[in-house]
């Protein structure tokens, strides 16, 4: 039984799966955040009255079912946030996984529990899941490699929805290699040693993060620019970081009120009362506002088509700032929340893939630094995210 030391998994569930022999993961162990069907045990969602905690799951879920045929073990499932609806870490019903890289620090969530099981070293590799950067803030916070993949390339059956024109599947790995090895599997294609030609600075997103965090990542953004041929300054948002995260905070939420409406009117969950007062504002949402934030995504997507061209990336900061400390009021995580969404936002509007690159520090906390590309380019920043660990 795996011991529990950063107190990652659910409470009361003890898995053990072994993954098929001879595969190119065996060796291997992962977790899977409790989003995703494993076969004979429930699916909690991060909350008591979530309805699949009632019944056992028939089946795997295809990432679960992917990983084990590659060959590494499923030793346990992971907290998340309430119906992964949240982004630092804590959940009122199971607590704050521990953050090995920063013990009185907020994991960062909603995949809390996989990159706490991750950072702690009980797994090599955990699923997680990121709609508006439940992988991406949590790979930040707790130094890890985390990927957004392309949205639409994985198979999500069996992946709890909280958002589908945004969720995805993503994964942590505490190295380049293992990171890797997993994505090769996941992504279901060879791993690669082309690397892009071309980088390009997100000035906006550096200046919205601010100098502090810019002056951390400077001597990773030199690595990474000694890996790629040429280098460019340019704004990825051209109308503001802002608007876009304000047109995903439309789409975001309402998309996830319909996901759960009828499940809060049926059931009257218990539920904290962020998420409830998330879900309420959600359901109030006007159809103009919708309207324009469809608007928005398609203009997002043509900047990044335009910026992105082939063999081409663009790096940000993941994060705005380190992992925040544990249990602060509401007052001061509002914020903090909004703050995030303006850095994590284009991956659902977009759907672009995203590598968050562990490797820099502020004040000894962890902060990632973000590469991304074109639809389908996933295998190559997976590529350059490990080619970057081998130039520390």
């Amino acid at each position: 039984m795996l011991r529990d030391i950063a107190g990652a998994l659910v409470p009361g569930t003890s898995v053990h799966i072994e993954g098929a022999p001879d595969g190119p993961l065996s060796g291997l162990t992962f977790a899977a955040k409790d989003l995703f069907d494993v076969a004979g045990y429930p699916t909690g969602g991060g909350n008591p009255d979530w309805p699949g905690n009632n019944a056992p799951a028939e089946r795997h879920a295809w990432a679960v079912q992917a990983l084990l045929d590659g060959g590494a073990t499923l030793v346990g499932k992971t907290i998340t946030d309430e119906v992964s609806l949240g982004i630092l870490g804590e959940n009122v019903f199971h607590g704050t996984p521990l953050n090995s890289a920063a013990p009185d620090r907020v994991p960062g969530g909603s995949s809390a529990g996989s990159a706490a099981a991750v950072a702690a070293g009980m797994c090599d590799i955990a699923l997680g899941t990121d709609t508006g950067g439940s992988v991406r803030v949590p790979a930040s916070f707790c130094g890890l490699y985390g990927i957004r993949p392309t949205h639409g390339r994985l198979d999500l059956r069996g992946m709890m929805t909280q958002a589908p024109s945004s969720d995805t599947t993503g994964w942590f790995a505490r190295d380049g290699a293992t990171f890797a090895k997993a994505s090769a599997a996941l992504l279901t294609e060879a791993e690669t040693d082309a690397l892009p030609d071309h980088l390009i600075i997100a000035v906006d997103a550096f200046g919205f993060a601010g100098p502090e965090i810019g002056a951390a990542l400077a001597p990773m953004i030199e690595r990474l620019s000694g890996l790629v041929g040429t280098v460019e300054d340019d704004v990825m948002a051209p109308p503001g970081l802002s608007t876009w995260a304000k047109a995903q905070r439309a789409l975001q939420p309402y998309e996830g009120w319909l996901t759960f409406k009828d499940w809060l009117d049926q059931d009257n969950p218990a539920m904290a009362y962020s998420v409830a007062r998330g879900l309420a504002a959600a359901a109030n949402i006007p159809q103009t506002e919708r309207d324009w934030a469809r608007m928005m995504r398609q203009e997002a997507r043509a900047r990044l088509d335009h910026l992105l061209a082939p063999n081409t990336i663009l790096c940000l900061p993941t994060t705005p700032f380190a992992a925040p400390p544990k249990g602060l009021p509401i007052s001061q995580t509002d914020p903090l929340r909004l703050q995030i969404a303006c850095l994590c936002s284009h991956g659902g509007l977009t759907g672009v893939p995203q590598v968050s690159i562990p490797g820099a520090t502020l004040d000894g906390l962890p902060l990632g630094l973000s590469i991304i590309g074109r639809w389908g380019m996933d295998g190559q920043l997976v590529a350059l995210a490990k080619a970057m660990e081998a130039t520390l």
